[in-house]
């Protein structure tokens, strides 16, 4: 068994951060499957501090038994935040160790931490405040974003025009910042919504018109590649 929450971060960062979360272990440790959502974390597990960049298919993480782990979270196209100026392409599919990112810039960061475990959430808070003065965000993915998050987003073309981009320089912005391009995004952001959305009286059917997938069948292939399970499988976890 485990047991995860998460909040909404203070102040300022609501911009940048979608949520600080937990996420602990019983005795018996628990095996999560951790799927794609457009985002990039910043985890303390363990005795480290690890990045964790943009997922396009699903993962299992192993937690002992009691463990917990704490993590803040950027909002899609907010990655730079916790990255400095690493695009977030060079952590695709990858977690790695925040000294490889930050150096010793985020040393006393980890030895804060490490000498107060329980005060991990705010300590990661205060280290994402640090980073805002330094933030600039491209403002192109913040309308982007919410387009591509649409039941019915529009085409990349249609999209990049009315950003007053061309296709291209739409796809280098959104796939630097979030990891990858528009079209996977689309199709990460719809997929969490139909997670979010769940399965109500009208079945997967229903779901999958309400999140904005083509018919059953094409929601029941984009579960099997993003998260390894049907969607039956997914919900009856």
């Amino acid at each position: 068994m485990s047991r995860y929450r998460q909040r909404q971060p203070v102040g300022a960062l609501a911009g940048a951060i979608a949520c600080v979360w937990s996420h602990g272990a019983d005795a018996d440790g628990h095996l999560q499957r951790v799927v794609p959502d457009g985002c990039v974390d910043l985890i303390w597990m363990g005795d480290r501090l690890d990045v964790v960049g943009p997922d396009t298919a699903a993962r299992l993480v192993a937690l002992p038994p009691w463990s917990r782990i704490i993590g803040i979270r950027a909002r899609p196209g907010a990655a730079r935040v916790l990255l400095g100026d690493l695009p977030a392409t060079e952590l695709r599919d990858l977690q790695v160790d925040s000294l490889d990112v930050w150096g010793v810039s985020v040393r006393d960061t980890v030895d804060r931490i490490g000498e107060q475990p329980d005060q991990a959430a705010r300590i990661l808070e205060e280290f994402a405040c640090s980073r805002l003065s330094e933030y600039r965000p491209d403002p192109v993915l913040t309308p982007a974003v919410a387009a591509l998050d649409a039941p019915v987003p529009p085409s990349i073309p249609a999209l990049a025009d009315a950003l007053g981009l061309s296709e291209r320089q739409l796809r280098r912005r959104v796939t630097a910042a979030v990891g990858y391009g528009p079209q996977t995004l689309a199709g990460v952001l719809r997929f969490q919504r139909a997670t979010r959305l769940g399965v109500g009286p009208g079945g997967l059917a229903e779901l999958a018109c309400t999140a904005g997938y083509a018919d059953q069948a094409h929601l029941t292939r984009e579960f099997r590649r993003l998260s390894g399970l049907t969607p039956r499988q997914y919900f009856a976890r």
